[in-house]
């Protein structure tokens, strides 16, 4: 397939570029690619817009030097990988100001650069919203199925029954649909604090499955 081919199909052009002479083809071209890039433009801005994303954080930013003991080839590994295809889980565990959510904003950023919807959102506010909604099944429903799901800050709210059941809901839901990313204060056996045992087992068997845990270790980023 020729170049002009591919922007004629990526542009939806219903008509074929079949019975154009040469000289109108390559008059054509650098208009094609113009709007095909303005449309990338576009759409990466919708996506950035509705991602819930609050602060860029861009992964070239962050400062791996700054501890050695930070998990760099087991993130970049992860990176690299077909992660958003195969369905890959990131949990991101450590204490506050190493970095999860710096990382994990950079890895939802890139995605949206290539076209993928993100919805990154805090686990503070998605138990406000379940506890707020008028249509809970609703907003599960939502989240369940959002392409790619970052929640943030799980351990810093206590949620109750329900919601702590609406959360498994919603992951549970992902599970082998599409790929989650956590950040955490907390370690996996400390999970039983703000789930119960069940529920928490539970939620951390779905996120296992083609998951990567990776520990945070370091002083907080944020001082540096």
């Amino acid at each position: 397939m020729t170049r002009i081919e591919e922007l004629w199909n990526a542009l939806d052009f219903i008509s074929s570029p079949g019975g154009l002479d040469e000289t109108t083809l390559r008059q054509l071209l650098p208009v094609l690619e113009e709007e095909l890039n303005a449309r990338k433009v576009r759409r990466i801005g919708y996506l950035l817009k509705r991602s819930g994303i609050k602060r860029i954080k861009r992964l070239a930013d962050f400062d791996w030097t700054a501890d050695p003991r930070l998990p760099r080839e087991k993130f970049m590994a992860f990176v690299n990988s077909p992660w958003v295809k195969e369905i890959g889980n990131l949990v991101l565990i450590g204490p506050t100001g190493t970095g999860k959510t710096h990382l994990a904003t950079g890895l939802c950023y890139e995605a949206i650069q290539k076209g993928i919807p993100v919805t990154s959102i805090t686990c503070f506010d998605l138990v406000g919203k379940l506890k707020n909604a008028r249509n809970r099944h609703a907003l599960i429903r939502y989240y369940a199925s959002v392409k790619v799901l970052c929640l943030d800050e799980l351990g810093y709210v206590f949620p109750s029954r329900d919601e702590a059941n609406d959360i498994f809901q919603i992951i549970s839901k992902r599970s082998e649909i599409a790929p989650t990313i956590v950040t955490t204060n907390l370690l996996p056996s400390q999970w039983g604090k703000i789930f119960e045992p069940a529920t928490a087992t539970a939620i951390l068997d779905r996120l296992n499955h083609k998951g990567t845990f990776l520990t945070m270790e370091g002083d907080s980023y944020r001082g540096r």
